[in-house]
C-alpha cells in the first residue's frame, strides 16, 4: 500500500469520478492514495475483456454540453476517440420504434387511432399546463403533466417500472426531470421534420464520442496519468470505517486481502455510495442520520453478454424493451459502437436485466441466466442458438440510485450530517445519491479536488 501520500489526501473510490478528482490533484502537485474495493478501476464505466470480446456495463455514450470536461476529455485520450451516430429503437407490441420519436414511424407503427389518441391527449395536457401547473411529485405525475396519460401508459409506465422495480407513483419526479428534462413531443416532433440536430437536448443528441477499446479505456487513463505523478491507485481495497474527532476525519481502516491497514487522513473524498460511508463513521451517527440512510436505496445491475458467429446482429447502439414479459430491459451491440469490441467476424450483443440483489434474477445461475436470454434472443428474431459462441455474467451493485418519493429529505439529512466534516468531501452518482451521466461524474470529481486544493490553500495562508 506504499505510495506518494505526502499531502494525506485519501480518495475512496475508483470510478470516474474519483480517478477524476485523483488526476486534478496529482496535476496540481499532490501526493495522494486512491482505493478501489474491485480488482479494476471504473465502477460501472468499466469495459469487460473476454476471449477476444469487450463490452461494457450497458454501454455508455460519453457527451457533454460542458467545454472544459470536453477538452479534458479529448485531451486525456490523446486520439483513442471516434465519433460513433446515435441508432436507438424500441421495441413494443411486436414492433421497433424509431427512438427519439419519429411522426410517420409512430403512426404507421401503431395505427391512426393510437397515434391520434396520444397527440389529442398531449395537447390536452398542454392546455391544463397554461391554465394551471398540476402539483407533481411522482414519475407518473411529471410523465402525465408534460406527454399525457396515453403516451405514458403506453411507453413510461411498463418500461419506468421495470427499470425500477417500483409502481410510477411511488418513484420521484426528479428522475424524470433529470433524465427527461427538455424533451417533449413538440421538440421530438421538430427534429424528426426539420433534421434539429438535438444539440441542446441531451436525450436527442444524434452522435457520441467513445473511445475504439470500449468506455472502461477512460478510466484506464485516468489511473495511468495518476501514477504517472508517482500517486498510487489500490484495488482490492476496501474502507472499512472512518475515525474522526472534532468534526475532521483522522484515519481511514483499509481491508486489503487478509489483513488491515490504518491510514492516516489529512483530506478525504469519498465516492463510494453515500449510505455506506455514513455507516462507516467512527463514532456512529446520531441515530436520525442513520435511519435516514437506512431509507436510500440502490438499483442494481445484471449484465449478460453473448458472444455470436456473425459479423453484426443489429445496426444499433440501443435497443429498448418496454414489456415485462421480456425479462431485460436494452440490449446493445458493442461493435456497432467499434469494430474492435470483437475479433473480425464476431460479434456480441449485451443485455441488462434490472435487479434487487437478492432477487430470482440476482440469484439465478450463469448459465440459467445466459440460456434464458438466448431463448429470448432466438424468440425476438435476433439470432439461432447455433450461432452463439460464449456468454458471460456481471453483476453490478448499487448501479443507479433509487429515487423514491421522499427520497431528498433523506438525502437533505445526510448532506447537513456530513458537511460538518471540515475535510470530508463526497462525490459522484453513488456518493452523493445523484443520478450523473458521465461528463457529470467527471465534473463532481474534479470539483472535489478543487475543494481539497482550497483547503490546503488555506491552511498555508499567511
Amino acid at each position: 500500500m506504499s505510495g506518494n501520500n505526502k499531502n494525506g489526501i485519501v480518495i475512496a473510490g475508483g470510478g470516474l469520478t474519483g480517478l477524476a478528482a485523483g488526476h486534478t490533484l496529482s496535476k496540481a502537485g499532490f501526493g495522494l492514495t486512491l482505493f478501489e474495493s474491485d480488482t479494476t478501476v471504473g465502477g460501472l464505466s468499466k469495459t469487460m475483456l473476454h476471449n477476444g470480446f469487450r463490452f461494457d456495463l450497458g454501454g455508455h455514450r460519453f457527451f457533454t454540453k460542458d467545454a472544459r470536461i470536453d477538452a479534458f476529455v479529448r485531451e486525456l485520450m490523446n486520439g483513442e476517440l471516434i465519433c460513433v451516430p446515435r441508432k436507438s429503437k424500441i421495441f413494443l407490441r411486436g414492433r421497433y420504434f424509431d427512438y427519439p420519436l419519429k411522426p410517420f414511424n409512430a403512426l404507421f407503427g401503431l395505427g391512426v387511432p393510437t397515434t391520434a389518441g396520444i397527440i389529442a391527449d398531449y395537447a390536452v395536457q398542454r392546455m391544463k399546463r397554461m391554465i394551471r401547473v398540476p402539483g407533481q411529485i411522482s414519475l407518473e405525475d411529471w410523465v402525465v403533466s408534460h406527454f399525457g396519460r396515453a403516451m405514458f401508459n403506453l411507453y413510461f409506465k411498463e418500461y419506468s417500472e421495470k427499470v425500477w422495480g417500483l409502481d410510477c407513483s411511488r418513484m420521484s419526479m426528479d428522475w424524470a426531470a433529470q433524465r427527461i428534462r427538455g424533451l417533449s413531443l413538440t421538440k421530438a416532433i421538430r427534429n424528426a421534420f426539420f433534421k434539429f440536430s438535438g444539440k441542446d437536448i441531451p436525450s436527442l443528441a444524434d452522435r457520441f464520442v467513445y473511445p475504439e477499446l470500449g468506455i472502461g479505456r477512460l478510466s484506464d487513463r485516468l489511473k495511468e496519468e495518476i501514477e504517472r505523478y508517482h500517486n498510487h491507485v489500490v484495488t482490492g481495497a476496501c474502507v472499512k470505517s472512518l475515525k474522526h474527532s472534532g468534526l475532521r476525519i483522522e484515519s481511514a481502516e483499509v481491508e486489503t486481502g487478509p489483513g488491515r491497514d490504518v491510514v492516516e487522513v489529512e483530506e478525504f473524498i469519498s465516492s463510494i455510495p453515500l449510505t455506506k460511508l455514513v455507516r462507516m463513521l467512527d463514532p456512529q451517527p446520531p441515530h436520525n442520520v442513520l435511519e435516514a440512510a437506512a431509507r436510500l436505496r440502490f438499483r442494481d445491475l445484471v449484465v449478460v453478454a453473448v458472444m455470436i458467429d456473425r459479423e453484426r446482429v443489429t445496426d444499433q447502439t440501443w435497443i429498448y424493451i418496454p414489456e415485462k414479459k421480456i425479462p431485460f430491459g436494452r440490449i446493445h451491440e458493442p461493435t456497432n459502437w467499434s469494430e474492435k469490441m470483437a475479433p473480425p467476424g464476431k460479434t456480441l450483443l449485451v443485455m441488462e436485466y434490472f435487479s434487487a440483489i437478492g432477487d430470482a434474477v440476482w440469484n439465478e445461475h450463469d448459465e440459467r441466466l445466459a440460456d434464458i436470454t438466448v431463448r429470448h434472443l432466438e424468440q425476438l428474431g435476433f439470432i439461432k442458438k447455433h450461432e452463439v459462441l460464449d456468454s458471460l455474467v456481471v453483476r453490478a451493485p448499487r448501479a443507479y440510485p433509487l429515487f423514491e418519493v421522499g427520497y431528498d429529505k433523506h438525502c437533505a439529512v445526510l448532506y447537513d450530517y456530513l458537511e460538518r466534516f471540515t475535510n470530508l468531501h463526497i462525490a459522484g452518482r453513488t456518493g452523493m445519491f445523484k443520478y450523473y451521466n458521465m461528463d457529470h461524474a467527471i465534473a463532481s470529481g474534479m470539483k472535489a479536488a478543487e475543494s481539497v486544493n482550497g483547503a490546503f490553500r488555506q491552511h498555508i495562508k499567511p
